[in-house]
């Protein structure tokens, strides 16, 4: 998140995190230390059944008593990081998932856990599921390609929502969060009173429908079908007859078919002494196995491949890399956003040229904006779309911009990161930001402050392409006293950019409190 820190930083010696993860089903923690080199050593995981989901799929909230149960456990897991000498908040990410943000009362949920624990849970929403799913398969691109070189679908099953992201090669195609979860269609179940022998015509039936509404995935065909969750993993570990190490593991689909009928003909109890599992856990095995089942016939193939990967390791990857995203997950996400422009038909060559030119601007002048990496990757999306909204309209075009933007999806960002997303493009042009100004008057002053200095930067960009011909390319940063210059070393004619660029520096000169030039190198004052 931008609001505040949730990354340690970087240090010379070896740093102990966590991350809490709070799903529909269990609550569950791991502990990790990440060494001075980067690499994770794994330190304890801890899960504990408690079912939030029941009540919030059916419901709509969760009642009281649960909540109670939720802030017993992560007063044990508090305690337990107390003795790592965990106490930085910094340290530790706190998450919740579907079970959580479908709940009514969702708000006095998190503030009874931060008041009863200190644990301060993150908004963590669909579109930041995905960039951490992809992030968790990102590893075996390079241990296992050959897996990785044609369509290639990537599904987690969780207790509400299934995550699937369809890849092109390595390249993320599309992504999506389907109302499909293994304890969600068991509450169905429950809640239509059917006898246990109709189960798994109800639970297709519901699968069936979800995957026929989404027509980006109904008819989809893919080579690999690579599935993650634990249910899936507890599958292929008694199939192979060993514990998924850091390769791949296959499982036929016809063996996974035998495995779902089994498990989905026995009732709970049976399930939980069968297979040595806690009740919670046998009462969801049998529709997470369905659903992976189901996805993948659908898609044509007559194998999975099982990843030992879960959130927790993925959210643990992203604390070692700090407040900016790998240059793999930026990549995607640049990828996004032209796939995106395109959409609206957007000029490509001077929405790229202005997104060089507004990081190469953001890079020199770091001791001015003293911002960090992530809110350079948000000036680089904003100014690859800051003109999205002349498909609306070419009048008032830079506000088009802003409701396309907050009415669409870019791969793996969050909605408070698009948010500042669509701010930036907006504020590229025409009026400062204004305390009249909705979506950002409802800004913290943090975000409020980055996104004027990051706006100011975008117009100055932009006035660098006036004509349209991207002439400014080589240029640096000189700051003198009171006065920042830009000095252009290509050898060209740059009269029309000045005129621009001291149109648009008033908002840069307002925010910096420094007057800004546009030269040529040879003119120096």
């Amino acid at each position: 998140m931008l609001a505040k820190s949730t990354y340690p930083e970087k240090s010379s010696k070896p740093q102990i995190v966590a991350v809490v993860d709070i799903g529909a089903t269990s609550l569950r923690m791991q502990v990790a230390q990440i060494n001075v080199d980067g690499e994770v050593e794994k330190l304890e995981s801890l899960s504990q059944a408690v079912s939030i989901g029941k009540a919030s799929f059916i419901k709509g909230y969760i009642d009281r008593q649960t909540i109670e149960d939720c802030i017993h456990v992560l007063k044990t897991y508090r305690q337990r990081l107390d003795e790592y000498g965990v106490t930085d908040e910094s340290q530790i990410r706190v998450v919740a998932t579907s079970g959580v943000r479908e709940a009514s009362n969702r708000l006095a949920f998190q503030d009874r856990v931060y008041v009863a624990t200190g644990f301060d849970i993150e908004p963590f929403d669909l579109a930041e599921l995905h960039r951490v799913t992809y992030l968790g398969v990102l590893p075996y691109f390079k241990r296992q390609p050959e897996y990785f070189t044609e369509r290639t679908a990537i599904c987690e099953v969780g207790g509400g929502t299934t995550e699937l992201i369809l890849l092109d090669g390595p390249d993320v195609d599309f992504s999506a969060t389907l109302r499909l979860g293994a304890l969600r269609l068991r509450k169905m179940l429950d809640a239509y009173d059917a006898p246990a022998e109709t189960a798994r015509h109800l639970f297709e039936s519901q699968i069936g429908k979800i995957i026929s509404q989404r027509h980006a995935i109904a008819d989809q065909t893919v080579q690999q079908f690579v599935s993650m969750g634990s249910e899936i993993r507890f599958v292929a570990n008694e199939l192979s007859g060993a514990a998924i190490g850091d390769e791949l593991i296959e499982v036929p689909l016809s063996k996974l078919e035998d495995t779902t009928s089994k498990v989905l003909g026995m009732p709970a109890n049976r399930i939980a002494n069968t297979f040595h599992m806690a009740l919670p856990d046998a009462q969801t095995f049998g529709p997470a196995l369905l659903i992976h089942l189901n996805l993948a016939k659908s898609m044509g193939v007559e194998r999975i491949m099982v990843a030992n990967v879960n959130l927790r390791d993925s959210l643990v990857k992203e604390m070692v890399s700090g407040q900016s995203w790998s240059d793999a997950i930026q990549s995607q996400i640049v990828r996004s956003a032209i796939q995106l422009g395109r959409k609206f038909d957007f000029d490509e060559d001077h929405a790229l040229y202005v997104s060089e030119v507004a990081l190469k601007l953001f890079d020199q002048l770091l001791e001015q904006h003293q911002l960090g990496l992530r809110m350079r990757s948000i000036l680089r999306l904003a100014s690859i779309l800051h003109e999205i909204g002349r498909f609306v309209n070419s009048s008032g075009f830079h506000k088009h911009t802003l409701y396309l933007l907050r009415n669409s999806e870019l791969f793996g960002i969050g909605e408070s990161d698009l948010k500042l997303v669509a701010l930036v493009a907006r504020y590229h042009r025409r009026a400062a930001p204004q305390p009249s100004h909705d979506v950002y008057s409802r800004l913290g002053r943090r975000d409020r402050v980055a996104v004027t200095k990051l706006a100011a930067i975008l117009r100055i960009a932009n006035a660098m392409d006036e004509g349209r011909t991207q002439k400014v390319h080589d240029f640096e940063c000189k700051v003198v006293a009171d006065r920042v210059q830009v000095l252009g070393n290509d050898a060209a004619d740059i009269s029309l950019e000045q005129m621009a660029v001291s149109n648009a520096r008033k908002l840069f000169e307002e925010i910096y409190g420094v007057r800004l030039f546009l030269q040529p190198a040879e003119v120096q004052s």
